[in-house]
């Protein structure tokens, strides 16, 4: 069974198509990366999976069964935009109530279970306001936790964080999927911290879905090569090109792709009288994929 499955989703405003015949197919217990350049369809596709807009056209299934249904809606959290905190109230006073909106039972033993779930379980007594960036964001996923969802869905949660941020972030994202049994629809820009826990991504560009494919997928598409300098750039770039079949010189770096035998070639430049002076073996991620693919879409 699929957490979301969507066929042929299409939203306008004004004539103009935010999503247009939209596919998507998200695993349970997946990190689904939503990926695509701003105004490409993502936060419009998150609040029609919310409920929070009407499709024009479309199906939304959401375990199965139409994602308007009562039973699965409750299996949802979200977190799109804000957490839409009171400023001057405290975390525990924000997600109390919180839970009283939902009608959650056990209230006080169910906000100290978010708590420490997103590692604020020492927070609580903390006013919204005096916390930083990261915690907002923490404290928003802790909100859109409550109720033990299946599905969360996140949009941008990790844009602006500082490093220590991101990591925590990463953390809870793992966990929360691993010891919780919850998928993660989640987008963002930062394709680098994206490709650290995501195991299947969606790439959509003017509200189509460009394609659809796991980390196990990306992973096997990866092209490997060769990064190196040389004290002669061109003499070595020239030496290699006639060895081997793509050579580049790129951001100061000869790049030699699909090889990833480093000592043969510091051996076959050493012999031929070039020194190295720095050699490491890359493979593309998957932000170059994505630029790669857009570049495609573009036709460059």
């Amino acid at each position: 069974m699929n957490a979301i499955e969507i066929r042929n989703l299409s939203k306008s405003f004004r004539g103009m198509y935010a999503v247009d015949n939209l596919n998507m197919t998200v695993p349970v217990g997946a990190i689904y990366g939503f990926i695509g350049e701003n105004g490409s369809g993502k936060s419009t596709t998150e609040k029609l999976i919310c409920g929070h807009l009407v499709p024009d056209d479309g199906e939304i299934k959401l375990f199965g069964r139409d994602y308007t249904d009562a039973g699965v809606r409750v299996r949802v959290g979200a977190l799109i935009e804000d957490p839409g905190c009171f400023p001057g109230s405290s975390v525990y006073q924000n997600l109390m109530m919180q839970a009283i909106n939902l009608g959650i039972e056990n209230r006080d033993e169910e906000i100290r279970r978010v708590l420490q779930i997103v590692r604020m379980e020492d927070s609580a007594n903390i006013k919204f306001k005096s916390c930083s960036l990261g915690m907002k964001q923490r404290i928003g996923i802790a909100m859109a936790l409550l109720g033990d969802p299946a599905l969360l869905i996140l949009d941008e949660p990790i844009n602006g964080l500082d490093t220590d941020g991101m990591r925590i972030m990463r953390e809870i994202l793992v966990d929360i999927t691993k010891n919780y049994g919850c998928t993660v629809l989640i987008s963002s820009h930062i394709l680098g911290e994206l490709e650290k826990i995501a195991t299947h991504y969606g790439i959509i560009r003017q509200g189509k879905m460009i394609t659809e494919l796991s980390a196990d997928e990306m992973d096997a598409r990866a092209q490997i090569f060769v990064s190196l300098r040389t004290k002669d750039m061109q003499g070595a770039k020239a030496l290699l090109a006639a060895k081997f079949s793509d050579v580049r010189e790129e951001e100061e770096y000869i790049h030699v792709y699909d090889v990833d035998d480093t000592a043969a070639i510091v051996d076959y430049l050493m012999k031929n009288g070039h020194v190295v002076s720095e050699i490491k073996k890359n493979k593309i991620g998957l932000e170059e994929y994505y630029i790669e693919l857009m570049s495609q879409k573009e036709g460059k």
